[in-house]
């Protein structure tokens, strides 16, 4: 497996990323998580729609908060037009538990807690953590990477407005 060394910190403190670089062009790495309901979900789930994958370590802490609620409010404005998945570590318990304390209801949550399929395939797997660094893959109907940020400290937030207009440049 890859090893990538100054990609991301926290608190200043850097950590090591497993898996590959991904990059705008390349096919999306498939993966398989699993829903709240503890379905399984693919990248083949995906197909068909523009779609923003939001990753963030933990749903329980105060930046992926703020994140998941940012891009909930937002999947709302765009009306559909753009599916938004948020991928974390958190149990699918504890992601439908938080999704229905916040009213998050715009948002798919999914868990790579059981193999981190996709943490390992979108190379966003922290070593020794087993948690997912912070980061926003745009994804367009047919498959591709459209969009990367890798967010280089874990403490801080997105450039939502990169992402976005990302996703909404597939619209057009």
């Amino acid at each position: 497996m890859n090893k990538r060394n100054n990609v991301v910190t926290f608190q200043g403190n850097p950590l090591v990323l497993l898996g590959p670089e991904i990059t705008v062009g390349m096919a999306a790495p498939d993966f398989t998580v699993v829903k709240n309901d503890l379905a399984p979900a693919t990248l083949a789930d995906l197909k068909g729609q523009v779609t923003i994958i939001s990753v963030v370590p933990s749903l329980d802490t105060g930046v992926c908060d703020v994140q998941t609620r940012r891009f909930n409010q937002e999947a709302g404005a765009l009306g559909g037009k753009v599916r938004v998945v948020t991928v974390s570590m958190d149990l699918p318990f504890a992601q439908a538990r938080w999704c229905g304390n916040a009213g998050v209801e715009n948002v798919q949550t999914v868990s790579d807690y059981q193999t981190a399929s996709f943490g390992q395939a979108y190379g966003v797997l922290i070593e020794g953590l087993r948690l997912l660094a912070r980061a926003i893959f745009v994804v367009d109907s047919q498959g591709k990477v459209a969009y990367v940020q890798i967010v280089p400290e874990m403490t801080h937030e997105p450039d939502y407005a990169a992402a976005l207009d990302a996703a909404k440049k597939l619209l057009a």
